[in-house]
């Protein structure tokens, strides 16, 4: 009989848990152990089932994924990581690689690249998706305009360009964060800074061209 592979999903939207809950345990190869959205929940889930393979969403409240990777690697070290994220960032993605996971895909990836992340990741290899692989070509290729220090954006602050790409004001994005208009004007000077940039609107052709 054919041994599955035993999954733990960890993510703090339900509704994306039950999907892939749905999704994963209609097929045959896998067997969910567990699904939770609370960084001590999952850390005891963890030590407890001791699955085969982790999807663990990076953007958790009160953590990161970047740190709680590292203790699910202590509390059950035959664990595969596999970071599930929102974010096409081959920084990232470099930085979770780091932190002793096997695998990065974003949110965008398909149901089939997802399965075969979980496959390959199980048998020991690494796995980086392909929405990463591409923007890792891209950044070679424009390598000679210049560099841009994309991986010092905070979580905040990549929510903040998400709206601006969007054509939000600062008012409306403050009011959609719950923060004062000043609070979002900071920290657009702080982005545009960080990324040694003149203006919002070579701002949003920046991540334009690179996906984000």
């Amino acid at each position: 009989m054919l041994k599955k592979i035993s999954i733990l999903l960890i993510d703090d939207h339900k509704l994306l848990r039950d999907v892939w809950a749905t999704v994963l345990g209609s097929d045959m190869r896998f067997r969910i152990v567990g699904s939770t959205g609370d960084t001590d929940e999952a850390l005891q889930l963890t030590k407890t089932k001791n699955p085969e393979v982790v999807l663990l969403d990076i953007n958790l409240p009160g953590t990161t994924g970047f740190h709680l990777s590292k203790e699910l690697q202590k509390v059950s070290p035959y664990s595969k990581i596999i970071a599930v994220t929102m974010y096409a960032l081959p920084a990232y993605a470099k930085r979770m690689m780091q932190t002793g996971a096997s695998g990065y895909v974003t949110k965008n990836s398909s149901k089939e690249e997802m399965i075969d992340a979980i496959i390959k990741v199980a048998a020991g290899d690494k796995y980086v998706c392909h929405d990463i692989k591409e923007k890792i070509a891209l950044n070679v290729l424009n390598a000679e305009e210049g560099e841009t220090d994309i991986e010092s954006l905070t979580r905040r602050e990549l929510e903040i360009i998400k709206l601006l790409q969007q054509g939000l004001s600062s008012k409306i994005i403050g009011e959609q964060l719950d923060v004062s208009q000043k609070t979002i004007e900071v920290h657009r000077y702080h982005i545009l800074k960080k990324l040694n940039l003149k203006n919002t609107a070579s701002l949003i052709n920046l991540v334009n061209q690179r996906g984000l």
